[in-house]
Order: C-alpha cells, then sequence, then structure tokens
C-alpha cells in the first residue's frame, strides 16, 4: 500500500449516515423538481453531473478545517482566494459582458438539476448566469484554496494547484471560439460545447480532491 494510499481517510459512520439521507432527500427533490417545474431531469448525465458538482463541494467544505494562523496570514488567504472565486466567475461564464444593449431583467432557466433552476441577469453591460453546481462548487474551491494557503502560509501551493480548475473552465470559452471561427454548425464546435460539462466535471472533481488531501503538501 503506497503512503499515498494510506494517508486518504476512511468515511466514518457518521459520515455514511448523512450521506444516505442526503441521497434519499436528494431523490426526493429530483422527484418533485421534474414533476412540479417545466425543468426536466434529461440528459440524465447532466443532472448527475449537476448533483456531483453540489456534492463533493459540500463535502468537501465540512470536512475541511483551517489551520490556526496569524491574522496576516488568513487576511492574505481570504485575498487570494476572493480573486480566485471572481477569476472563475468570468472563466466559467457566471459573469459575462451583454452582448446587446437591451432591458435589464431576471429569469429563471429550468435546466437540469445541479445547474438549474439557474438564476439568470441579462443587463445593459453585464450578464449574470448563477447556475447552483457552480456557483456552490467556485465558492468551494476557493475556500478550499483559502485552507491551502493558510496551511501553506503562501499562495504557491494553491496557486499552482488552482490552475486545474482553470482547465475547466477553458472548454466553454474554447467552444464559444471555435462557433465563432469555424461557425456554429462545424464538428469541431459540437464537439467541445457537447464536451464541456464532462471534462468540466472530471476536472473539478480532481481539483477538489487535490485542494482537499494535498497530496503533494504531505
Amino acid at each position: 500500500m503506497t503512503t499515498f494510499a494510506r494517508s486518504l481517510p476512511r468515511p466514518s459512520q457518521e459520515t455514511l449516515l448523512y450521506g444516505g439521507i442526503l441521497l434519499n432527500v436528494e431523490l426526493v427533490l429530483l422527484f418533485a423538481y421534474g414533476l412540479l417545474t417545466p425543468g426536466s431531469l434529461v440528459p440524465v448525465r447532466y443532472t448527475l453531473y449537476g448533483l456531483l458538482w453540489l456534492n463533493a463541494s459540500v463535502f468537501a467544505v465540512a470536512k475541511t478545517r483551517v489551520a490556526p494562523a496569524p491574522t496576516r496570514t488568513k487576511r492574505r488567504a481570504a485575498a487570494v482566494a476572493v480573486g480566485y472565486f471572481a477569476a472563475l466567475a468570468v472563466a466559467g461564464g457566471l459573469v459575462t459582458l451583454a452582448s446587446t444593449h437591451g432591458g435589464a431583467g431576471f429569469r429563471i432557466g429550468w435546466l437540469p438539476p445541479g445547474w438549474g433552476p439557474a438564476l439568470i441577469y441579462g443587463g445593459e453591460t453585464l450578464n449574470l448566469i448563477l447556475m447552483p453546481g457552480r456557483v456552490v462548487g467556485y465558492v468551494a474551491l476557493a475556500y478550499l484554496v483559502y485552507a491551502t494557503v493558510v496551511d501553506a502560509a503562501g499562495a504557491a501551493v494553491s496557486g499552482i494547484l488552482g490552475l486545474l480548475s482553470c482547465v475547466s473552465c477553458s472548454w466553454p470559452i474554447l467552444a464559444s471560439v471555435a462557433t465563432a471561427v469555424l461557425g456554429s454548425g462545424s464538428a469541431l464546435a459540437a464537439s467541445a460545447t457537447a464536451l464541456s460539462y464532462d471534462l468540466s466535471t472530471l476536472v473539478f472533481l480532481a481539483t477538489v480532491a487535490l485542494l482537499y488531501w494535498r497530496p503533494f503538501g504531505r
């Protein structure tokens, strides 16, 4: 057994109990979402991805304890975390520049669970697309970066590991660029768009795991 494998914590009975309760609650909410709202549970994999973002975020934040540190270190770590969240919000599409100068307004996007219900705001200069999975996921990553910076007493470790999550943000951007350059009907644009949720979820989960366990710093 490797050193890394030994360092992985085993879930306690309490964790398994709460996990089972959470799973049952989510099944009820999924049924209600599909029955009582215009939202859909299909494609099924998108629903699964949305739940993975939410559950991984809640688990990692709940299990992460910030190490004792001087106030100056915590303030520095908080500044890094806020900047990191802002970068993710822009790169991940939560905040975008308005493409048209229409009237501002709010609406609800009934996307598959986890991605929806999304609060969407269209303004004259900025648009907000607040999908629950991405908002909660990016907040969780920012908190994990904060804990990592405090633990490492510097931003180097968190900066290296945090770059991984930017890969997850880059695929929607690449899809937009490919669509603009090659046309919306191009195979490359369609492929990039279709794979964006798959790859972003994979890289997001890998980044959460690295920032939570921090195997390279142990």
